[in-house]
């Protein structure tokens, strides 16, 4: 008799904690459902645009339409998720013609601080090409000074020779002609150099000023102090 009573209460004791069990295992995936439904973002099922008529036109996918007008994309409750802004071609060629201009002036900063790494070392580069410039200029116009020089003894010579009615030798006239080509060409050479030089400085004036405004946004920015 007394095994029977407690054969009895084992097996409501065990029936009682099951059922515990139980309970605490389905509150605890309501608990978690729900807490997965409030977190589930929402899905966009119906896209919704208005036509010049302000008529709605609501569909289950994003066609030309949608675009030219702009649309809102719903959800399954007909509640508003995100408004997507009518297409504007005259805007995205605008923005695309800047996107490529960054993209171009980007690829140029980048090249200029490959061949030069700082302002300071482009300004060196400048200084050492106009010098070796300068000193080409300075050659030529001692060349261009010669040949005039030279070209006023062969006009002497000519007019020597003229006043005594005697024919000019051939020697003499080539030097002559050939003094005249080596003038134009030393002219050309002159007027070439200036304009390099020119071009150089010019070219190099950009140069350093465009390193100097990215070093300028390379500083750390610190805030200032307030008294």
């Amino acid at each position: 008799m007394t095994g029977s009573l407690k054969c009895g209460f084992r097996i409501r004791h065990f029936t009682t904690i099951t059922r515990n069990c139980i309970c605490t295992f389905l509150l605890m995936f309501l608990v978690y459902g729900s807490s997965f439904a409030a977190t589930e973002q929402p899905r966009a099922v119906w896209y919704r645009y208005y036509d010049k008529n302000g008529i709605a036109n609501v569909s289950t996918s994003v066609t030309p339409e949608h675009i030219r007008y702009g649309y809102e994309a719903l959800d399954r409750n007909m509640q508003v998720i995100k408004r997507n802004q009518p297409y504007n071609a005259t805007q995205d060629i605008q923005q695309s013609t800047r996107r490529e201009s960054l993209a171009r002036q980007r690829e140029q900063d980048l090249k200029l601080k490959r061949a030069y790494g700082n302002s300071k070392i482009a300004a060196a580069k400048r200084d050492q090409i106009l010098a070796n410039l300068k000193k080409q200029l300075n050659y030529q116009q001692e060349q261009l000074q010669q040949l005039q020089q030279d070209k006023i003894g062969f006009k002497r010579q000519e007019m020597e020779y003229y006043r005594k009615g005697e024919p000019l030798p051939a020697q003499l006239k080539n030097n002559l002609e050939n003094n005249v080509k080596n003038i134009e060409r030393v002219k050309k050479t002159v007027e070439s150099l200036r304009n390099a030089y020119s071009r150089t400085e010019t070219d190099y004036t950009d140069i350093i000023n465009r390193l100097s405004r990215l070093e300028q946004n390379d500083l750390p920015h610190t805030p200032s102090s307030r008294p």
